[in-house]
């Protein structure tokens, strides 16, 4: 009899993952809350660093576990039980499912840009979210302010919800950087004529190519980054925004309007993660995430034998090391079902 597996997240982590445990001969079952796999990466247009659709990424991802996985969708789980080397999942639909293992990859959420009010979202018309510039480029909408003019210029936000004791969340979400510069390229690419400003505590290029593309920033589009966080934004009468930011270089204060401010988003513990983690009694790091068992050598093992993380449920990541650690999570699953596993003998 084939051994089960359950993977609780239909995103990037829990559809490779799936693919790589049914490719192994496990029968895999993939649980997704929203109508669509893809998580996050369904509201991508163009990746970092090499401006690769995100479609093409889920493309590939799909053709993984098509005709291969059991995938069901719109399923909330209620309850899950663990009786002896087993679990069983109890649905709100009434539906049952049991498994040898689980595996967690239920992702993050992006923070919620109205508890920063210094900013002004959802106050005045022209601050966006980075998430919403995205789905500008995703739904190839037209680049325009909330009155239906052409941005003159716009300005970047960095570290929106990351980095900041005063929401309760110091650690560094990884991609907000690259991913304004990401942004900013696009739009100079739409309207070269618009000034685009960045401004940065300081700029955080870890990836390979990241600071490739940061200085084709500023050398090939003429992007400004500014060092200095923004203390306030406001509104003209005019509709445009008033930036106030402590240039940290200059040594100076300094004030901006810009037609359009848009927040650079860091990421939160979601709630599927939160809820799970509770049901199965996992722990938490100080971060808020899910707590691995090692920071360096297991990173994929929970505290509940059987129980296995892959992806952001424990930590902000980029796509490309997504993959990478739900490849890792499914290679580890399989030790601990076959009893090869040190960590398990």
């Amino acid at each position: 009899m084939k051994k089960k597996v359950v993977v609780i997240g239909g995103g990037i982590a829990g559809m490779e993952s799936s693919s790589y445990l049914s490719a192994m001969g496990y029968d895999v079952t993939l649980v997704e809350k929203e109508q669509k796999l893809g998580g996050h990466l369904l509201k991508w247009d163009r990746l970092f660093p090499t401006m690769r659709l995100g479609s093409e990424v889920l493309q590939f991802l799909n053709k993984g576990i098509q005709g291969k996985t059991k995938v069901i969708t719109e399923a909330e789980i209620s309850k899950i039980d663990k009786v002896q080397d087993k679990f069983n999942l109890q649905m709100l639909n009434g539906d049952t499912l049991d498994a040898h293992a689980l595996l967690v990859t239920t992702g993050y959420d992006l923070f919620d840009a109205r508890k920063k009010e210094e900013y002004g979202y959802g106050i005045y018309d022209n601050v966006y979210t980075s998430a919403e510039l995205e789905m500008v480029f995703t739904n190839h909408q037209k680049l325009q302010t909330a009155s239906g003019q052409t941005p003159k210029k716009i300005g970047f936000v960095h570290c929106v919800g990351s980095r900041d004791e005063k929401v309760g969340n110091t650690y560094c979400s990884k991609v907000c950087c690259v991913t304004a510069v990401k942004q900013a390229i696009e739009v100079k690419e739409r309207l070269p004529e618009c000034e685009v400003y960045c401004f940065y505590m300081d700029l955080r290029m870890f990836g390979m190519l990241f600071e490739t593309m940061y200085k084709d920033a500023q050398a090939k589009y003429g992007i400004n980054f500014i060092r200095g966080r923004v203390s306030e934004a406001s509104e003209n009468k005019d509709k445009s925004v008033q930036v106030r930011v402590e240039d940290t270089l200059a040594g100076r204060p300094l004030k901006l309007n810009v037609d359009m401010l848009v927040l650079m988003l860091g990421f939160v513990p979601s709630q599927g993660t939160i809820k799970i983690g509770n049901m199965l009694g996992l722990n938490f790091g100080i971060n808020g995430f899910l707590k691995t068992m090692d920071q360096h050598l297991q990173t994929n093992v929970s505290n509940v034998p059987g129980v296995f993380f892959a992806g952001t449920c424990t930590a902000p990541n980029t796509i490309t090391n997504t993959i990478t650690d739900a490849r890792a999570a499914a290679a580890k699953i399989a030790c601990y079902l076959e009893g090869s596993d040190i960590e398990y003998r």
